[in-house]
């Protein structure tokens, strides 16, 4: 009997050891997935809301859900601000009839907005939401804290193009194909000056020692007590901030969905709950995008340039972090929102000649002169 106790508080602690080694990851998982939902749903009402203000209407402040409205001061503020909307458009998307065109392509035209929605879930398992010490060591709140995770962010991230391409062309129709194509083009376009202006980045956080200058949560701390880098950066940081306008297809560079000229681009011929696919993934895709902006340029979790959350605050600490970084997320939204009702849509010849002719001859530009910088210096 005793020597079977003796085997149990042996083989105990690494059982629960690879228990919590699976479950963490897929607790992380499930958070990351309701972080962004969450917010790309809320980032609905938002928009809807700021766009009232700014062109002095009242915005949605009616909608109501039964049983929920009765309950004293909480039901009208949810009803007078707009929050119940998002249950309204979610059920609409849910329960509103879905047919399929005959003249599609089924397969594609199916998958095609599954295929614009899954890159933003994938590419929000690396982004490092908050920071934890173990044993005095810093760790990523994150799903995978990969050493090349801005690499993958970026390129997982600039698959969720191909959802539109497929829309487009699996519609069989001329308009939808014509988005499809200008998405295409235009990611093309502001990839290569987005990819160049991260660069100075990576020189900047390689030349403090760093052994993983790609990184998200490297180059996130790497800010912890210095300035964050779009002070140092700010060249690199207007961009890439530009560049993930054009990738998110936001206006003034939303020409993949031009009401004006191409009725409602590549998904034109959706309705319904693949239609909110399309609309939750666009929302999604600017969480994700501004996360990583907020990682390389913002500071990521650290409240102030040259400030970070004291280490002796523990769990504390960690807590704070994560709010912070939500913070940034949610002001990110605003400026998003607050461009779109602020500057006209540029036409499609003026977004292909900002990508080529002005973005990434700076980006190279940029570049080129930090190098000068760091080998003069």
């Amino acid at each position: 009997m005793f020597s079977n106790s003796l085997i149990f508080a042996e083989v105990a602690p690494s059982f629960w050891d690879n228990v919590w080694s699976i479950v963490l990851p897929v607790l992380c998982s499930l958070i990351c997935i309701v972080v962004v939902m969450t917010f790309a749903g809320l980032s609905v009402v938002a928009e809807r809301k700021i766009s009232s203000y700014i062109q002095g209407r009242w915005g949605p402040n009616r909608t109501a859900i039964p049983y929920i409205e009765v309950i004293p001061f909480v039901g009208n503020f949810l009803k007078k601000n707009g929050l119940m909307q998002l249950a309204a458009d979610g059920l609409k998307f849910l329960l509103k009839e879905d047919p399929l065109p005959k003249h599609v392509n089924k397969f594609w035209y199916m998958i095609a907005p599954v295929m614009s929605l899954a890159p933003v879930l994938i590419a929000a398992s690396v982004i490092p939401f908050g920071i934890y010490w173990l044993d005095g060591k810093s760790n990523a709140i994150a799903v995978a804290n990969l050493d090349v995770s801005l690499l993958f962010a970026l390129a997982i991230g600039s698959l969720g193009v191909l959802g539109g391409i497929m829309a487009g062309w699996s519609s069989n129709s001329k308009l939808p194909y014509i988005g499809g194509m200008r998405a295409a083009a235009q990611v093309i376009s502001y990839e290569l000056a987005m990819g160049l202006s991260v660069l100075p980045v990576i020189l900047m956080v390689a030349s403090k020692g760093v052994q993983s200058p790609m990184s998200l949560f490297e180059i996130s701390n790497a800010q912890s007590n210095s300035l964050w880098f779009c002070i140092s950066q700010p060249l690199s940081a207007l961009i890439f901030i530009v560049a993930l306008f054009a990738e998110t297809n936001r206006l003034p560079f939303d020409m993949a969905e031009s009401e004006t000229d191409i009725v409602s681009g590549y998904h034109t011929e959706y309705g319904s709950f693949k239609f909110g696919l399309f609309f939750v993934g666009e929302y999604g895709h600017i969480v994700v995008g501004s996360s990583i902006f907020i990682a390389l340029f913002l500071g990521g979790w650290n409240p102030l340039p040259c400030e970070s959350w004291p280490q002796s605050w523990g769990i504390w600490a960690s807590i704070l972090s994560v709010i912070t970084f939500l913070v940034k997320i949610a002001m990110m939204i605003f400026f998003f929102i607050w461009i779109r009702w602020t500057l006209p849509r540029f036409r499609n010849d003026q977004v292909m000649n900002l990508g080529w002719k002005c973005l990434l001859p700076l980006a190279l530009a940029n570049f080129v002169g930090y190098l000068i910088y760091t080998s003069i210096r």
